[in-house]
């Protein structure tokens, strides 16, 4: 019995840590550089033409300690409602009314790559 839980976990947690496929990320990349990079720049660094300008400037992305401590679930209710709607600038844009759940999870990953 503790050999199959035992299996059971490692399965799990296989399943798990898959990363997204290189496909969602193009995709994801696609849709940042469309709606994003005016004020986060191209590689999320928080430098686009707009972003220079922002007060507070957009976050870099790219930072290891950035993408430690934000969660998917927080880079998305902000790609989907907006800052306000997570207590951030409002001059964050909401895109939930552009992006749908596929595009919002492509968004996702594609601001994970930035650290790699």
């Amino acid at each position: 019995m503790r050999l199959i839980f035992n299996a059971l976990c490692v399965a799990a947690l296989a399943v798990a840590v898959q990363p997204v496929s290189a496909a969602d990320v193009e995709a994801g990349e696609t849709k940042f550089k469309q709606l994003c990079a005016t004020c986060h720049g191209d590689s999320g660094k928080g430098d686009g033409p707009a972003g220079r300008a922002l007060r507070p400037a957009p976050p870099d992305m790219s930072d290891p300690a950035w993408q430690e401590e934000t969660t998917d679930d927080h880079i998305r209710l902000v790609t989907e409602k907006g800052g306000p709607a997570a207590g951030l600038a409002p001059t964050m844009t909401a895109f939930g009314h552009t992006l749908d759940d596929d595009d919002l999870d492509n968004v996702v990953a594609f601001i994970r790559s930035l650290a790699d």
